[in-house]
């Protein structure tokens, strides 16, 4: 047999012993199928609602499902482990089923779709959608949409993330399909992104207030300690500073402290060593040339017309 056949007929028999478990074990809630092959034979994990009504009384109900299975679909040695539904309401299938019963109960479509869409995302769905199709008020067929939150209709998301669940309702009218897509309250979406805040700084908690006394203490030596700092200070720095040499004659920078005092001294002195100095001998020439005052130059004398003298009479005239 050529692989591509062999795929197809694991297929059918999977899908056929879905349908023959749907149907058998329908009053326990039916709510997915697992077929797996090991070395020991063909192990059938069965997720119902309700586990007891599937194991039976001393366990006669599940030995008699599994020689079914194996007479029936011809899978060696199967092994049937049955697991319970943590969330009911979370289980595409099982909400299938049950909206497919209330219809056959007689529940109007709309009221039957939005109470389970409802009890849906009251159980921590992200988002679920409700999709009845057939006869439902007349004898054309008509498609109702129920849906509410975040749905993903394509893409690897929805084959990762919804989980879909199929039923039909046999009713007077005809055959009306139930389908329920449901997703994951756990699902991470690719374009979802967290943005981590960064690590909150440990603030130091507040020291204790000290006593009065001891406040002023410490603030008394850190007062002593800061003027003792300024005192070597001023210190190093007239040890550093180099006296400036007065000069022969140089006169303190007015303003100085005590300066002006040394000044008038110093020229009493310069005086009284002046008196006490024996005056040289000046010749009479240079005393005189000093004492006298210098007198102005005599301009040039203009030619004056000489007067006329009355001529002296003589005796004999």
């Amino acid at each position: 047999m050529a692989s591509e056949r062999k795929f197809v007929t694991e297929n059918i028999r999977r899908v056929l012993l879905k349908e023959y478990l749907m149907k058998r074990v329908g009053r326990a809630g039916f709510g997915g199928l697992d077929v797996q092959r090991t070395p020991m034979g063909t192990r059938v994990t069965l997720i119902t609602e309700r586990p007891g009504l599937v194991i039976g009384r001393r366990g006669e109900a599940i030995k008699s499902l599994t020689r079914a299975i194996e007479e029936d679909f011809n899978f060696s040695n199967p092994q049937i482990e049955v697991q319970e539904v943590e969330n009911p309401n979370l289980n595409a299938q099982i909400m299938a089923e049950k909206l497919a019963n209330a219809l056959e109960r007689g529940w109007h479509f709309r009221r039957a779709g939005h109470s389970t869409v409802r009890r849906i995302m009251e159980s921590g769905a992200r988002g679920c959608q409700i999709i009845i199709a057939g006869k439902l008020t007349g004898q054309r067929h008509r498609t109702e949409k129920f849906k509410n939150g975040h749905i993903k209709f394509c893409g690897q998301a929805k084959l990762n993330f919804m989980q879909q669940g199929f039923a039909a309702a046999k009713l007077k009218p005809g055959v009306i399909g139930v389908t329920v897509q449901i997703m994951d309250p756990n699902a991470r979406l690719p374009d979802e992104i967290d943005i981590i805040p960064p690590p909150a700084v440990p603030v130091p908690a507040p020291a204790a207030p000290a006593p009065e006394g001891q406040e002023k203490a410490e603030e008394k030596k850190a007062g002593e300690a800061v003027e003792a700092l300024k005192k070597t200070a001023e210190d190093e720095a007239k040890a550093k500073k180099p006296r400036a040499k007065k000069k022969e004659g140089e006169v303190a920078a007015p303003g100085a402290p005590g300066e002006e005092k040394k000044v008038r001294k110093r020229k009493k002195k310069d005086e009284g060593e002046q008196a006490a100095k024996p005056t040289e001998a000046i010749e009479p020439a240079q005393t005189q040339a000093m004492t006298a005052p210098e007198q102005p130059k005599p301009l040039a004398e203009t030619p004056k017309a000489e007067e006329k003298k009355p001529e002296e009479k003589t005796e004999g005239a």
